[in-house]
């Protein structure tokens, strides 16, 4: 049950991401007609990335989401890394492109500079409030599901912010002061800002692609819970990788070797049951060991 609701949360965010994108590129290009302004271009470029991405995040969502198979013991979850690591190449492209035109127009004396200014910043007011809404929406979801593609695209809507409003005090510049280059200014700003936030999802998705552990506080928290579990004498080899929103967890704990099998198994998934209520999305495996077990010699290295 807790699993479907996540699944129609993540879909809720990704389909309303999808749509405020296209709503957002269709205003931006008007806006883009009416001014000619390069940081409103920034924006533009920024939002067709956001669309594509979105478009791409709802995909992996909705793959994520299937049951695992014959083929995908361990489920699909890895989907949510892979389209995050897409999302941060195709920002790290727009952030380039839209800096090196900045840097030519800075260089240009005769170039173009913004015009209408006024019906600009009613597009960029707008789009700063419709994108608002959506990264409220879409933090509540990742707060709820823990989803890596919504939280990653929630902190690239969030970085949108910066750029939309420094496009809206371009405009003003060069409407109210005269000062047209602040636009490409502002431009070179939103790039780097979003090269950044590129290089942040992307190290997060390829952390987790590369099977790295958990974040060291639940490593600790099941540490602790599998330290003090009634019957439970001690417990080693505790491991975790990461895939998506989900987290596996590899655990042996020591029992009493002379206790019944059922008795053994109780423990063990009593013990399961404990961190899955701390950790609910967990994939946990326990291992039982008789105390004081000795390794085989001919056992494999770890």
């Amino acid at each position: 049950m807790a699993r479907t609701t996540d699944t129609k949360l993540n879909l809720s965010a990704g389909m309303m991401s999808v749509l405020v994108a296209l709503i957002l590129v269709l205003a931006k290009l008007w806006a883009l007609g009416q001014t000619g302004s390069l940081a409103v271009a920034a924006t533009l470029a920024d939002s067709a990335m956001d669309l594509m991405m979105s478009l791409g995040g709802l995909v992996a969502i909705a793959y994520a989401a299937k049951p695992a198979d014959d083929d995908h013991n361990f489920g699909h979850t890895s989907a949510e890394d892979l389209a995050a690591l897409g999302q941060s190449l195709f920002i790290l492209v727009s952030a380039g492109v839209i800096a090196v035109a900045a840097v030519f127009r800075l260089l240009d004396d005769n170039v173009a500079l913004p015009q209408q200014e006024q019906r600009g910043m009613a597009i960029m007011v707008f789009s700063i409030v419709l994108t608002l809404g959506l990264v409220m929406w879409q933090r509540r979801v990742a707060r709820a599901t823990g989803n890596r593609v919504v939280m990653a695209d929630s902190l690239h809507y969030l970085g949108d912010l910066i750029p939309n409003i420094g496009a809206l005090l371009a405009l003003w510049a060069s409407a109210a002061l005269g000062l047209g280059q602040v636009d490409s200014v502002v431009a070179l700003g939103a790039a780097a800002l979003l090269a950044v936030g590129a290089l942040r999802i992307g190290k997060g998705a390829w952390d987790a692609l590369m099977d790295r552990q958990a974040d060291p506080q639940m490593i600790d928290d099941i540490a602790a819970i599998a330290e003090k579990f009634e019957s439970v004498h001690g417990f080693h080899d505790l491991k975790t990788r990461v895939a998506g929103s989900r987290v596996f967890v590899n655990l042996h704990i020591e029992l009493d070797g002379s206790q019944t099998l059922d008795e053994a198994h109780a423990i063990g998934a009593a013990l399961r049951r404990a961190i899955l209520h701390a950790y609910p999305r967990a994939d946990v495996l326990i291992h039982k060991d008789p105390l004081g077990v000795e390794p085989h010699p001919d056992d494999p290295s770890r």
